[in-house]
């Protein structure tokens, strides 16, 4: 089981779908958040992991770490430079995990954005790699490229029309004209997507922006690349389960500490299952299920990556929490090591 499913599901198969909590009430409370913060997905094999999002997609791995709940496995972030939250893809890759299965109550595709001009690009260069394409399609007036990474995650490829400012990783082998500029969105597929709508646009905030064969998008904070979520109503749809290939989570950003705190408590007083704020090193983390069983946390922006090792060297060697690191060694020996691109550094655990 992941980061925040421990926590709140209390037992249980590590890496299967915990109880589903329950909605209570029905008031409008004042969550907003600022965006996307980060999506965690679980991986099999962790080279691979890697060798994908950093060679074939061209992220910055920013930090190699374990799962804070569960250190037997390696806990990775890919990003841009500096690790910005609306960037984050990170991975839970346990060796020989099996596949899980796509379907209702999931987060079923990240996708993420890239310059409008870019599709062509991307299309030979995931041609020139032998990677799975899934779809091609024009939708809701943007081009987009679906692949399958290593372990069958959807991935999304979107040729955003707007303006989107966030600088990509430079020194990865993506050119700059072409890199990743930060997530996109993310979908949701729901069996009935009528209770999820209402969570999303009443009790946080988000705002109905389009709707096309079924799906429906919404936007929070500033809106646009970064702050998008797509609801798929597919009754048909099995039940998802979570495994290596699928998203075990979906993060949405708070500014700081003190919104967070305030945001439980109305979520709490909603009637809702929330965690405890939970340490996560890096930022400060709640979860909770939104009604359809997708599993939601509310991260803070910082304090950030650079808080055990410098830009420059992030994501370079092993970093444990406080306190993990009088079990480094134990800890260490059972990861598999892993071998970085020069571009990236060279690191191991």
């Amino acid at each position: 089981m992941g980061e925040g499913e421990r926590s709140e599901q209390g037992g249980g198969d590590r890496m299967g779908e915990g109880e589903r909590s329950e909605q209570g009430g029905g008031d409008r409370i004042d969550v907003n958040p600022l965006g996307l913060h980060h999506v965690t997905a679980v991986a099999s094999d962790p080279q691979r992991n890697v060798d994908f999002y950093l060679e074939v997609l061209g992220l910055r791995l920013i930090k190699q770490t374990v799962n804070f709940d569960a250190p037997d496995t390696y806990h990775l972030y890919y990003g841009d430079e500096a690790g910005s939250p609306g960037t984050i893809l990170t991975f839970f890759p346990w060796p020989g995990a099996p596949r899980g299965r796509h379907g209702a109550g999931q987060t079923t595709t990240t996708s993420f954005s890239i310059p409008q001009s870019s599709l062509g690009w991307w299309k030979e260069r995931i041609a020139a790699r032998g990677v799975e394409v899934l779809e091609t399609a024009s939708r809701m007036d943007e081009d987009v490229l679906v692949v399958a990474d290593p372990d069958g995650l959807r991935i999304e490829l979107v040729a955003h029309t707007g303006t989107d400012p966030r600088p990509p990783w430079e020194r990865g082998p993506v050119p700059h004209d072409h890199a990743i500029r930060g997530l996109y969105s993310v979908t949701l597929t729901e069996a009935s997507d009528e209770r999820t709508v209402d969570h999303l646009t009443d009790q946080l905030g988000f705002r109905l922006v389009g709707e096309e064969g079924g799906r429906a998008r919404f936007e929070t904070g500033a809106g646009g690349a970064g702050a998008r979520v797509d609801v798929l109503d597919r009754p048909d749809a099995p039940r998802g389960m979570v495994a290596a290939g699928t998203i075990h989570h979906v993060a949405w950003r708070a500014p700081d500490d003190d919104a967070q705190l305030e945001w439980r408590q109305q979520i709490v007083d909603l009637g809702l299952d929330v965690t405890a704020v939970l340490d996560r090193q890096y930022f400060h983390s709640i979860y909770f299920r939104e009604p359809g069983g997708v599993l939601f946390e509310i991260a803070t922006d910082g304090p950030g990556f650079t808080i055990d090792e410098s830009p420059e060297a992030m994501g370079t060697q092993l970093r444990l929490p406080p306190w993990l690191e009088r079990d480094r060694d134990r800890i260490a020996a059972a990861l598999p090591p892993l071998k970085l691109p020069q571009s990236g550094g060279e690191g191991s655990a």
